[in-house]
């Protein structure tokens, strides 16, 4: 048993020895993860019995003992090889009882992929100590890890040696043939991503930060934990409260960045939840816009509102002179000279008064009345000459 904290020992699964160079190091394997998984058994729903699985020979039709069960390789026609303890022992395996070390590399070069479960390595008495210390020591300086081979459960497998604290751990890795190549994993259709979005999706990242692996908890299994115990006890199951997802909705991106950046800020407690977008070059802030725009439909529509008047002004002293200028030509039999006269005169101050309406909102509504008597004028003059 090795002891891991106050109070708590984990059992070795594995005794050998680590091969460095010509060195030898014995140790211990030991798991470095364990699972917290709620574990459920079957039952018989009729009447809460537990289901069972017996191990029956299918030829003899009866239920046999662990000592009575080997192992064989089950052929492709369905017939079964036998294969004896006897027969992998005799294999030229020499990593059955040793990690042995083949190289030393930049931690970097370790695909993540390839990770598979943890251990951590154990000095196996006082003499192992020494050459312990020496390899972990190594690896510390080097920022190098080591990659090794082994045999554990029946397979020779590949390992990753580094250092955890004081302890030296190791990682075992899949083999590259293991790991499968993306192909028809990534999108197959051609998308374009603004710079806009991209802009949003780093204020995003920005704002969630970094976090303490140690606060992350795992929610459902808590969930679990409190109905069992409610269960036990008797009490009402707390039914925890359901939030509402997107459901595979196709939803707005940069509404959907934009609330996400919102969000975690308050939940940072940040001031200022509007998320800031830096600006594309060449497009002017879309606000901005907006509130140039209303100002500028506001003050034109005040314009309106006051040229209505002079352009109504204008329509009704242009009609006068219209009428003033056919009377005139209609009373040209008389004296040429004199219509000549009055007809320029009328028209003058048709044009005036036109001029007078069409001076844009300084014109008055009294224009108007001022050009029908111009032309009253003119026609009394007409009358008296005739």
């Amino acid at each position: 048993m090795i002891p891991v904290g106050k109070g708590h020992s984990v059992r070795s699964i594995w005794n050998g020895a680590i091969s460095f160079g010509l060195v030898s190091i014995p140790i211990k394997l030991v798991n470095a993860t364990e699972s917290h998984t709620v574990s459920f058994r079957q039952i018989h729903e009729a009447d809460g019995g537990r289901i069972r699985y017996r191990k029956v020979c299918e030829l003899e039709e009866k239920e046999v003992s662990n000592a009575e069960i080997g192992r064989a390789y089950e052929d492709a026609d369905g017939s079964m090889i036998p294969i004896t303890d006897e027969d992998l022992a005799a294999l030229p395996l020499p990593t059955a009882r040793t990690i042995e070390i083949v190289a030393f590399v930049p931690a970097a070069d370790i695909d993540p992929l390839q990770m598979d479960a943890a251990y951590y390595l154990s000095a196996n008495g006082a003499p192992a100590a020494k050459p312990y210390t020496l390899l972990r020591e190594a690896l510390k300086r080097s920022n190098k890890v080591a990659i090794a081979k082994f045999a554990l459960r029946g397979r020779e497998r590949l390992g990753m040696l580094r250092v955890v604290d004081d302890v030296i751990a190791m990682h075992g890795l899949l083999w590259p043939d293991e790991i499968r190549a993306p192909e028809g994993v990534a999108p197959q259709v051609e998308v374009t991503v603004r710079d806009a979005e991209l802009d949003l999706a780093d204020a995003l990242m920005d704002t969630l930060g970094e976090v303490d692996l140690e606060s992350l908890h795992d929610d459902y299994r808590e969930a679990v934990e409190a109905m069992i115990a409610a269960k036990a006890e008797g009490g009402a199951v707390p039914v925890p409260e359901s939030g509402e997802g997107d459901g595979g909705r196709v939803i707005d991106l940069m509404a959907a960045l934009e609330g996400s950046v919102r969000a975690a800020k308050e939940a940072r407690g940040e001031e200022g939840g509007v998320a800031g977008v830096t600006p594309i070059a060449g497009r002017s802030a879309p606000k901005a816009a907006s509130g140039k725009k209303s100002t500028a439909r506001t003050a034109k529509k005040g314009e309106g509102g006051r040229a209505a008047p002079a352009k109504s002004t204008a329509r009704a002293s242009k009609a006068a002179g219209k009428a003033a200028s056919k009377q005139a030509r209609s009373g040209a039999s008389g004296k040429s000279g004199a219509s000549a006269k009055s007809g320029a005169s009328g028209r003058s101050g048709a044009s005036e008064a036109s001029a007078s309406g069409g001076g844009g909102s300084g014109a008055k509504p009294g224009a108007a009345s001022g050009g029908r008597s111009a032309a009253k004028k003119t026609a009394s003059r007409r009358r008296s000459s005739a």
